[in-house]
């Protein structure tokens, strides 16, 4: 095969063969095919798309680039669950010990913050002593021991996608769908799992800003997990606003022990978070019916085990669980502000992005690959759309360790609330459920 003919194919719109996608992925990977070409042929793809057969030929190719775990010793049924990204979506720390309580096994590898969204293993870092980079044997002997883990991907798996992302980011080819789709999938079909349930995003804080682009994209997943003959259901969830009251590490953190006690049943962060999960338990088997296990879940929170499941996993990760007992413990900001509402009303806009900003020029994300994080900064308190507010109610409470810092962060606070005289609804946290 010739790597240009085949470019030219795709280019001209014509549908690529197996063994021509196979070529060009394990060429890359090798490093016979150069990075002009493949970033030539992820434009060719980025401007005339691929059917869903290409799309899941491309995703098992990367998949294969790379070492797979081995999750054959793991006797519980594997269900992982994937998001696309938001401000404050911390529901993978609170998800995953729901999950394992009730019987399944969660080998999660998650990603670092990306931009202004944030990443669950920075979240993770900002837990004294918490280490994301366990083996690859002692991350299954900590699924097997406690029913998940939750670590950083290795330089082992996906080396494709590794490659062929940086070489997007580039060269103007990151949004394009089955792009997209065979970055996210091929990581998450390496860990070895049965089903993946899938969070994606839309709105203003999300990396899909319209409801029909993340629903292209839901059905993209989908399509190509259900080929690889995996259980697949995606949620479509609002990123409008942030997910729950917090931005930035360990303020989530805090956060998220709070919901696994039970201290936030009824928020836009718990409801998604029982949704997602409730259907990870009905993948596999362990519930019927999502409404039977959303009680179960329940039950786990009200008992304290789903707490006590958390905690025994931050152990077998090397962290000191007595700054999950005693939050306090956390990293704290020096400098902690309220941002007051300057008139009384409803709340019509709370803007994710303008508060995802913020926290990054906090020092809560990076802007450069080898930023170090303050994991202490961020926002707490965050009001909601649709709140009744007075003049002078905080609006939010902003954390900063430098007044500099603080100054840079408030200009896109400021621009985040719009309050008007007359109520606006909330948004409704789940939109759509794609099942294939």
């Amino acid at each position: 095969m010739v790597p240009q003919w085949i470019i030219e194919k795709k280019r001209d719109g014509n549908i690529l063969t197996d063994e021509e996608i196979r070529f060009f992925i394990n060429g890359f990977t090798a490093g016979t095919i150069p990075d002009y070409q493949m970033a030539a042929m992820a434009m060719a793809i980025y401007l005339k798309g691929m059917t869903p057969e290409e799309t899941a030929v491309l995703t098992d190719a990367m998949m294969r680039s790379g070492a797979m775990v081995d999750t054959s010793s793991v006797e519980l049924p594997l269900v992982d669950k994937h998001s696309t990204g938001g401000i404050g979506d911390k529901v993978s720390i609170i998800l995953a010990p729901l999950a394992a309580c009730a019987g399944l096994a969660v080998p999660m590898i998650s990603g670092r913050g990306l931009g202004i969204t944030g990443g669950t293993l920075d979240k993770l870092e900002s837990i004294p002593g918490f280490n994301v980079n366990l083996s690859e044997e002692a991350f299954i002997e900590t699924v097997k021991t406690c029913g998940f883990s939750m670590i950083g991907q290795t330089g082992e798996i996906a080396p494709a996608d590794k490659k062929l992302y940086a070489l997007r980011d580039v060269t103007g080819t990151v949004a394009s769908i089955p792009l997209i789709t065979a970055s996210i999938m091929c990581k998450k079909m390496a860990e070895g799992i049965d089903s993946l349930v899938l969070d994606v995003k839309y709105g203003a804080g999300a990396f899909m800003k319209t409801l029909d682009d993340a629903t292209t994209l839901a059905e993209s997943m989908v399509r190509v997990g259900k080929a690889m003959n995996k259980g697949m259901v995606a949620l479509i969830t609002d990123m409008n606003q942030p997910l729950g009251r917090t931005a930035g590490n360990a303020l989530e953190i805090i956060e998220s022990m709070e919901c696994l006690q039970g201290q936030h049943a009824d928020d836009d962060l718990m409801n998604i978070t029982l949704a997602l999960t409730a259907e990870m338990l009905v993948l596999g088997k362990t519930a019927a019916t999502v409404e039977d296990a959303r009680e179960i879940l329940l039950g786990h929170i009200a008992s304290g085990a789903a707490f006590a499941k958390f905690k025994e996993m931050a152990v077998l990760h090397g962290a000191d669980v007595t700054a999950l007992d005693d939050l306090g413990k956390l990293p704290k900001a020096s400098i902690v502000t309220a941002y007051e509402a300057p008139a009384a009303g409803y709340l019509t806009r709370v803007d994710a992005e303008s508060i995802g900003r913020a926290v990054l020029v906090l020092g809560g994300g990076r802007q450069k690959t080898d930023d170090v994080i303050d994991y202490a900064v961020g926002t707490s308190g965050l009001a909601k759309i649709g709140d009744q507010v007075a003049a002078g109610q905080p609006l939010v409470t902003v954390h900063a360790n430098s007044p500099d810092k603080l100054a840079q962060a408030m200009t896109y606070i400021e621009k985040a609330f719009e309050i008007a005289p007359e109520p606006a609804a909330a948004p409704v946290p789940i939109v759509a459920r794609i099942t294939g």
